[in-house]
């Protein structure tokens, strides 16, 4: 497994394996891997012929208060997982070789409005970060496949919509989220849970599955719904910042259609969890 850093060696890498008929996937992380990350890996490799992942800690979407100083960074584990799990290449590039006239860049890319809603209004500015390092991303990498989780549906689709925008000419795959036994959805954030607030942490899982079942039940009064499961998380100790029925596009539902989305997001302790669930309503 090759460890670059430069984005001329990676562009050099990458031509050489283009060259003899291979094809790319891309898995772009910040880092700090658990078992959700190597199953992307896995997708990946089981698309393409060889597998780069990008590890980049991206500083544009953090906000002022947010926990970049803070955020876990362990290079060495990481790399262990990854060589482990058959990876070809993992490009660990500083800030300055991914934003090469200076930081913050004077071009940013901002994808609206599916960008502006859920956690782009309680984020501002996240997107925007996640949409141009992704696109740098592309850029450097060049793959023909990308494969995202799909615990962060919003960011799946806001990059579903700019690769078709900026016609990047990029499978973009969604994959499963992966869950603890417990339900809970695996996240780096996790780590920052005490023991009890681990414990009651499932029941994000659970008010999605509320919701889900409400809509396959045939119930359409959206609101109220979610309004039911956010009182309860509210009693239990949360602080829910939205719980939303969506279409699977993120535009809003209707009495008529059967496919939804269930989206969360909640702050126990001081650990922001975020989670969806997808629910056909046939």
């Amino acid at each position: 497994m090759n460890t670059l850093h430069l984005a001329r060696e990676l562009r050099a890498q990458v031509e050489q394996w283009r060259a003899q008929g291979d094809t790319i996937a891309l898995v772009p992380t910040m880092g700090n891997l658990h078992s959700g990350h190597l199953a992307l890996v896995e997708e990946a490799r089981r698309l393409a012929t060889r597998v780069v992942v990008t590890i980049f800690v991206n500083p544009l979407q953090f906000g002022p208060n947010e926990d970049f100083g803070r955020y876990p960074r362990t290079l060495v584990d990481d790399l262990a997982k990854l060589e482990a799990a058959g990876v070809d290449l993992v490009w660990t590039p500083p800030v300055a070789e991914v934003y090469v006239n200076g930081f913050p860049p004077a071009t940013t890319i901002t994808v609206s409005p599916i960008a502006d809603q859920l956690e782009g209004a309680f984020r501002p500015g996240f997107f925007t970060g996640v949409a141009t390092v992704v696109a740098i991303l592309f850029a450097c990498v060049r793959p023909d496949i990308a494969v995202f989780g799909e615990k962060d549906w919003q960011q799946l689709q806001i990059v579903r919509r700019m690769v078709d925008d900026l016609r990047f000419g990029i499978r973009i795959v969604g994959y499963p989220t992966e869950r603890a036994a417990d339900g809970l959805a695996l996240s780096s954030r996790n780590q920052y849970l005490s023991e009890a607030d681990r414990a009651q942490a499932p029941k994000v899982h659970a008010a999605l599955q509320a919701v889900a079942a409400g809509l396959k039940a045939g119930r359409r009064d959206f609101d109220e719904l979610c309004a039911e499961q956010t009182a309860l998380l509210a009693a239990a100790g949360f602080k829910p910042q939205y719980l939303e029925v969506r279409a699977p596009s993120l535009a809003q539902p209707t009495a008529d259609d059967h496919d939804f989305v269930v989206l969360i997001a909640a702050v126990l302790g001081g650990t922001r969890l975020i989670d969806n669930l997808a629910v056909s309503g046939h």
